[in-house]
């Protein structure tokens, strides 16, 4: 078990609250989509990581040094629980049907997980102290990202406040 992996849990739960107080601020017509309790999502936002079933296959995969067969697999099981149990991932809603016929299918996800899976890939963006490269990312992943077409109406339509707000923001220190 690493002091690392643990540091890495407690910066990446503080960037995405900073992600979401933020756009509480400089986007609240974006919020209003958010139930009252959201406060207590961010909270609690991707506590299986610090379970049994996810702390070491992670700790193991991005800090023990080693990605053997074993570690890469135990990993695979750790990631595939983390978004079986944390809707606010977007493979959480992709229903993959035992008829071929019908294929896999994104459902619909709602606001509230909608709004924790941007914080969430945000979050990275603070780390980076880059704020505008939640942007590139997405423009980047957004051909392989499965999501419902209202899902991914309001995941671009989250994006292009945050970008207007960030670009007024660069504005108003600019004078």
């Amino acid at each position: 078990m690493s002091i690392a992996y643990g540091i890495y849990l407690e910066r990446h739960k503080k960037d995405v609250k900073k992600g979401f107080e933020w756009m509480k601020k400089h986007i609240p017509t974006a919020m209003n989509v958010v139930p009252s309790y959201m406060d207590r999502l961010i909270a609690n936002h991707d506590q299986s990581k610090t379970g049994i079933c996810e702390y070491d296959p992670y700790d193991d995969y991005f800090y023990g040094g080693c990605r053997t067969p074993a570690v890469v697999e135990a990993f695979e099981a750790a990631w595939l629980n983390h978004i079986h149990v944390n809707p606010h991932h977007w493979q959480h809603w992709v229903l993959v049907n035992d008829d071929p016929k019908e294929g896999a299918k994104a459902l619909e996800m709602p606001s509230v997980y909608v709004v924790e899976m941007v914080c969430d890939w945000w979050s990275f963006s603070w780390s980076q102290r880059n704020l505008k490269s939640i942007f590139e990312w997405y423009d980047q992943h957004k051909d392989y990202i499965k999501l419902h077409k209202n899902t991914r109406k309001l995941v671009e339509s989250i994006l292009n406040q945050m970008y207007e707000a960030l670009v007024e923001d660069t504005e108003d220190d600019n004078h």
